[in-house]
């Protein structure tokens, strides 16, 4: 996965402006209580932080 193709899949699924706002302030207990702009700044592979956010926000399997 590509980082392009990662944030387009957030803002499909939460909206632009949610899914900035939920990578910036959400703590997420599947990243080890990083947000996901914590974990992509610390280099967490982008797959692993995207099932980490469908799993914290019951994204259907069609959507992951």
């Amino acid at each position: 996965m590509r980082l392009t193709e990662f944030w387009a899949n957030m803002n499909k699924q939460f909206g632009a402006a949610y899914a900035d706002s939920l990578a910036r302030d959400h703590v997420i207990a599947g990243l080890g209580g990083a947000t996901v702009e914590g974990a992509l700044g610390r280099g967490d592979d982008l797959k692993r932080v995207w099932r980490a956010v469908c799993d914290e926000f019951n994204v259907p399997a069609r959507d992951r």
